[in-house]
Parts: C-alpha cells; structure tokens; sequence
C-alpha cells in the first residue's frame, strides 16, 4: 500500500506524520473505546482544496471503508485528532456502533515532515507488495497508477 501521512496546517507550515511511524509509536499503547460521537473530523469537510469531490473518488473511499479492518484500532492526537483511521471510523458510523477502538497520544511526537507540500514528501512502495497490484478488497481491484506528470494515484476497479 502506498505510504500514508497525517496532515496538520501549523504557524510553521503544514506538518507531516508518517503514519507507519505513528503504528510502531502506539504499538504498546494501551486501547481504548472512543465515542464515534467525538471524532470531530466526521462533521469537518473531507475534500481538501486541492481536490475536487467526483463520484469516482467516492467509490473509491467507499471501496475503502469497506475494505477497513476494524481489528486495527485507530490512533488519535493527544487532542483527540485521527491520525489514522478515519476509513475504519466511517465503517464503523455505517455499521451502526457507538466506538470504535483506538490508541491515543498523550504528547504528540515532532512531526516528520515541516513546510513540505505532499507531492513533495516520499511516496515509496511497502516492501513485498507488487506495484502493479496492490490487493482486492471487498470485490475492488486496488492498483497504482503512475500518470504522465509522474504522479502516483491509486487506481480502483470495481
């Protein structure tokens, strides 16, 4: 899967988690059950500026809210933000519960990135996963795409 980051705009500029870095961070955190009433993020918009909502775009996170594992608890700020998580945060609303399991935070570490733009920030492959078929979540055919400026997306196929 490609690498993931955590996003935070900052007075320094926006800064950067590597979310792989978060896992291995949280990994003998004790775990916890949150209020899906108190992820805030769920009533926050989900598009940033630089991308514009399609309808292929929302087939594609849905493919990923099903495809969400819910055995993997999610990891909040020490403020209570999702760092990781939200496809299994959003599985968790359509299924009906009331929590979802997470990890937390109580002083967040530096971020890894500071003032970066994400086109900028390194994009590598997890070691052992093959580019050009990534899995099949859920009936959805996951690849990466390179596109002609070079950018990589990450191409569905239902």
């Amino acid at each position: 899967m490609r690498k993931q980051y955590y996003f935070r705009p900052s007075e320094r500029g926006l800064m950067a988690w590597d979310v792989d870095r978060l896992i291995r961070l949280t990994k003998h955190f004790p775990h916890i059950h949150v209020a899906l009433t108190s992820i805030r993020e769920l009533d926050e918009p989900f598009w940033s500026d630089d991308d514009t909502p399609t309808w292929r775009a929302f087939i594609e996170h849905a493919c990923l809210i099903e495809a969400a594992d819910l055995s993997f608890a999610i990891i909040l700020s020490s403020d209570g933000r999702v760092m990781d998580g939200m496809h299994r945060v959003a599985k968790a609303v359509l299924l009906g519960r009331a929590t979802i399991e997470a990890v937390q935070f109580t002083n967040d570490p530096e971020p890894d990135y500071v003032g970066v733009h994400p086109n900028e920030l390194p994009y590598d492959q997890t070691p052992n996963k093959s580019p050009a078929h990534l899995t099949n979540y859920a009936g959805c055919q996951i690849h990466l795409v390179t596109r002609a400026d070079g950018k990589k997306l990450v191409s569905f196929e239902l």
